[in-house]
């Protein structure tokens, strides 16, 4: 299930709803809480588990009631694995609907997040206290296009890190005009920036790399990732994460994850930057032994691609809202499968050699290019790129998005792109001629992940029944 899924047993808020903040100033940061100038910088807690060969794991866990809220961070931070800290936020919040988080609040009813926003100060800087540190930051992640009063909400709280982006938590997630979320990203990446001038480091991470879960070929995915790091970095923060989602192929995964890598050291000389790995976020397995089996392989694509952090997911994706437990298991078990996985490749079983190359890199810098290209300053370059198709989301129904691209998962299991509309890429993208453009080709699509894992675990559970005694 999406970490922004509408709020369980109620209605979701209307996208295009009352938005906080929206034509509103937003007041810098004020007096922050004791004890904040002790809490490290998230991308340093990164490098140095990267440095001793650890990925760092991290869940999606957010729910509305504080005390099991600060009680899933505790599990988290005990996992007996290295990971960081997550409070994900309501839908309501996502998308600026106050009224019906105060309603559910007054009337007692589970939100399927936190609400930052509309909890007091007191009680998220309580939540966190003796939680977060130097070696357990903690992250708040949202899903809004305009998150300038949630950005607002945590700084008070005493947390500096969280994550999204102008395109990507705009059009995926909203019906906000981009020029709107831009302006909005802006006004809250330099809202963060401002901590700098207090010793502490804020840090941002992209979303762009997991643009609608999956059939988004990889460059488009590199492409928004690193341009909205670029954002950051041109708003004052410099402490950055770049986003990428697995998808159907690890060959293409590692491929596109080496890309994304080598175009950061490219463009973003001036910033600190790591790579965000997401376990794959379309349909996911509904068995339980496909569903830990997908996770390993992210945990294990992670160490191939070199990406430092993992969002992982549960065995309950398929069906509901993980429990805090579901999520601590998970986290072990990409942790474990990412440790084998490093010993493997430090063994005489290591694959020598790079990755190959079958224009992924190239087409995301023609397209990062394209981008810049468009204007002088990035937020003009963004909205322009939208708005002509150059940055065009397969499948995505915002108003603003292009809308003539598409995708499909080939015959060998990648993804392929079917029409690319006016992406940059003509002459550096194939496009797949025998691609099945069927409401049935799409669901098979769509399910091609879940039905491959599934089908390996219930393959493996037929042998086992029928082993001899």
């Amino acid at each position: 299930m999406s970490e922004h899924a509408a709020g369980a047993g109620r209605r979701p808020a209307r996208a295009g709803g009352p938005v906080a903040g929206a034509g509103e100033p937003v007041a810098g940061a004020g007096e922050l809480p004791a004890g904040t100038g002790g809490r490290s910088d998230f991308g340093a807690v990164v490098r140095r588990a990267a440095a001793a060969g650890r990925l760092v794991v991290q869940p999606r866990m957010g729910v509305s009631d504080p005390a099991r809220m600060r009680a899933g961070l505790l599990a988290t931070r005990d996992a007996g694995v290295r990971t960081v800290g997550t409070i994900t936020l309501d839908s309501y919040t996502r998308v600026g609907d106050h009224e019906a988080v105060r309603a559910a609040l007054r009337n007692g009813e589970e939100l399927n997040g936190y609400p930052i926003v509309d909890h007091p100060v007191r009680t998220t800087t309580a939540l966190v206290a003796d939680v977060s540190d130097v070696d357990f930051p903690v992250q708040v992640r949202h899903g809004s296009a305009r998150p300038q009063r949630i950005a607002a909400a945590l700084i008070a709280a005493g947390l500096h890190a969280t994550e999204g982006g102008p395109v990507s938590y705009c059009l995926p997630y909203s019906r906000v005009p981009v020029a709107e979320s831009v302006r909005a990203w802006a006004e809250t990446t330099r809202l963060l920036a401002e901590l700098r001038g207090r010793g502490l480091r804020p840090h941002l991470e992209t979303f762009g790399g997991c643009m609608m879960g999956q059939l988004c070929p990889p460059s488009l995915l590199v492409a928004i990732s690193l341009l909205e790091a670029m954002f950051f970095g041109r708003h004052g923060v410099d402490s950055v994460s770049l986003s990428y989602a697995q998808q159907t192929d690890p060959g293409q995964d590692t491929e596109a994850l080496s890309a994304l890598r080598s175009l950061a050291a490219e463009f973003l000389s001036e910033v600190d930057w790591h790579v965000v790995l997401y376990a794959y976020m379309g349909v996911f397995p509904s068995s339980p032994d496909g569903a830990t089996d997908l996770l390993a392989d992210a945990a294990r694509l992670s160490v191939r691609g070199g990406a430092d952090r993992l969002i992982v997911k549960t065995v309950a994706e398929a069906r509901r809202i993980p429990t805090i437990a579901e999520n601590v298991t998970a986290l072990r078990v990409a942790g474990h499968a990412a440790d084998h996985e490093r010993r493997v490749m430090a063994g005489p079983a290591r694959l020598a050699g790079p990755a190959p190359d079958t224009g992924i890199r190239a087409q995301a810098r023609a397209v990062v290019e394209a981008v810049l290209n468009l204007a002088p300053d990035l937020d003009t370059a963004l909205i322009r790129a939208v708005h002509r198709g150059l940055l065009d989301i397969p499948y995505c129904l915002h108003p603003d998005n292009a809308g003539r691209t598409r995708a499909t998962v080939g015959r060998d299991g990648t993804l392929q792109w079917t029409r690319i509309g006016a992406l940059p890429i003509r002459g550096l993208a194939d496009t797949a001629g025998d691609a099945d453009g069927s409401a049935a080709g799409l669901l098979r699509s769509l399910s091609y992940v879940a039905s491959r894992f599934d089908d390996a675990a219930l393959e493996r559970a037929a042998a086992r029944e029928f082993l001899p005694a």
